[in-house]
């Protein structure tokens, strides 16, 4: 996953001034059928019982992974590709703190649940 501008701003603050930075105190997983990039906000989706899920983490080095399963709901309608994921930091609308592309596009039709296995969402600082 990227950091977003916005994350990375905010990393540089904490780490590099003496300058308070406002921490999340919650985090929410996104699915998006146009990736989020630096420079764009990409298309998450919205509609067919679609809405974004908390999302905990635990850290272990320079590793963050999804502590439990993330489960979206049941698609009422066909809620298309889903090419990208981003963690946030509000239930609607905020902020992408980090972005990434799927390693292998899903297409999420009427009745289809999204499941993501704990451990299998990982986030990493090099």
């Amino acid at each position: 996953m990227s950091l977003s501008d916005t994350f990375e701003t905010h990393v540089l603050t904490y780490l590099f001034t003496a300058t308070s930075v406002t921490r999340p105190t919650a985090w929410y997983l996104g699915l998006y059928t146009s990736a989020p990039t630096d420079s764009a906000a990409g298309t998450e989706l919205s509609g067919s019982g679609y809405t974004r899920k908390t999302v905990a983490f635990t850290i272990s080095g320079n590793l963050a992974t999804n502590t439990s399963a993330v489960e979206f709901p049941t698609a009422t309608g066909t809620w298309g590709t889903i090419v990208a994921v981003a963690i946030l930091d509000a239930s609607s609308s905020g902020n992408i703190l980090a972005y990434a592309s799927l390693s292998a596009n899903k297409t999420i039709a009427t009745g289809d649940v999204l499941r993501i296995p704990a451990g299998d969402l990982d986030i990493t600082l090099d």
